[in-house]
């Protein structure tokens, strides 16, 4: 029997035949485990120009991929000599001119559209969204006033909201004889038009917004007893910014889809004449440039509300 060794205080002492986990000997880390816990090696910094360009092409390469395999489709399918719609070559050869020289007939100096005459695709344009940015401006305004109202008072709602869910279902083109009998002029007529199309969806989204406040909110406002300046500034734009441009984006879409379809119908200036022109005229590939350009412009629109949107919700 091995008796304790006089150092010790605890118990007896381990023999020096004992195995080296007894005698407090730490062994070494498995190399396998080292190599499971490194970690990655930290990235060069990147300049921030680098990550933009990065994200932008990220971004863009996609849309662009597609666009590239829906024209070679498109060219594979009407590039035939017989083929009745034009394919992406015949568009560039036969409206060469209109795709190359937009903005004929615009005196950017003056801030003037030439009319009548020859005028460019991108002076049609203009017109269109002159108009549209009348109409849409106060269909905005009034939109949201009223969306605010019928949100705010339960009265006002229940007497207003059927109203406006019947009139919401009125085609834009229905109204156009209404507004040309009224205002007996094509100009205020196509505004008119835009304004009784955009202000619908304005209203309810911004009705909904208001009613979905949370109730804490206003309790809140209560205690700090706001007034009504500060109330919409501090507790209700915040809450009703996400609804009331939602309102926004499809208004101005619809706006944008009631200028061209009243302008096809009047004639005068504007791009829904120049599509209806170049189909009297025969020319079929030029209303496929102007139908590119109403696309482009409609996206460029949405994505501007929406800008707006985005920066007014980060003020409030």
């Amino acid at each position: 029997m091995a008796l304790p060794s006089p150092n010790s205080k605890n118990g007896p002492s381990v023999s020096a035949g004992a195995p080296a986990t007894e005698l407090g000997v730490i062994l070494p880390y498995p190399e396998e485990a080292i190599a499971r816990r490194s970690f990655e090696p930290v990235a060069a910094p990147v300049h921030p120009l680098v990550r933009t360009a990065r994200s932008m092409v990220a971004n863009t390469l996609p849309t662009l991929v597609m666009v590239v395999g829906l024209l070679l489709v498109w060219q594979l399918l009407c590039g035939s000599p017989d083929a009745t719609f034009p394919s992406p070559y015949k568009v560039w050869q036969e409206s060469h001119e209109v795709i190359v020289n937009p903005f004929k007939g615009v005196d950017f100096v003056a801030m003037s559209i030439q009319d009548g005459g020859d005028v460019g695709i991108a002076g049609h344009v203009l017109t269109s969204l002159s108009r549209v940015l009348i109409g849409y401006s106060i269909a905005a305004v009034i939109g949201v006033a009223l969306g605010i109202l019928i949100g705010q008072s339960v009265f006002a709602f229940r007497a207003l909201d059927p109203l406006f869910q019947v009139l919401r279902t009125v085609p834009p083109l229905a109204w156009l004889p209404i507004s040309l009998a009224i205002f007996q002029q094509a100009q205020p007529s196509a505004i008119f038009l835009i304004f009784i199309t955009a202000i619908w969806p304005v209203i309810l989204n911004t009705a909904a917004g208001v009613q979905t406040i949370p109730a804490a909110y206003r309790n809140v406002a209560k205690v700090l007893a706001l007034n009504p300046v500060e109330y919409f500034v501090r507790i209700m734009l915040p809450a009703t910014v996400p609804h009331m441009f939602t309102g926004l984006r499809i208004g101005v879409g619809m706006s944008w889809l009631a200028i061209v379809a009243a302008e096809m119908v009047q004639g005068g200036t504007g791009v829904g004449f120049f599509i209806w022109d170049s189909y009297n005229s025969s020319l079929l590939t030029d209303t496929i440039v102007a139908l590119v350009w109403i696309g482009m412009v409609g996206f460029a629109l949405d994505r501007i509300v929406a800008f707006a949107g985005r920066i007014i919700g980060r003020a409030g």
